[in-house]
């Protein structure tokens, strides 16, 4: 499982998944950001059906999108 943040110096967590994936096709990836899901989608960082959870947020609410991105 890969959990990354969308917006970061030098490298966004959509270019490090996929340079993980290479390595890893298997892996699991949850992004974050503190930017709303449209705002991110808008720019063409976020696609539409990868797994995304705005900041900030719970125990609860990153223990239900782990499972989910695990299920997936």
């Amino acid at each position: 499982l890969l959990i990354s943040d969308i917006i970061m110096p030098e490298m966004n967590g959509k270019d490090l998944a996929e340079r993980i994936k290479r390595i890893y096709p298997e892996i699991r990836i949850l992004f974050m950001s503190g930017y709303t899901a449209d705002v991110i989608a808008h720019h063409g960082i976020l696609e539409e059906g990868v797994c995304f959870i705005q900041k900030p947020f719970s125990r609860d609410q990153l223990a239900e999108k782990l499972k989910l991105t695990l299920e997936k």
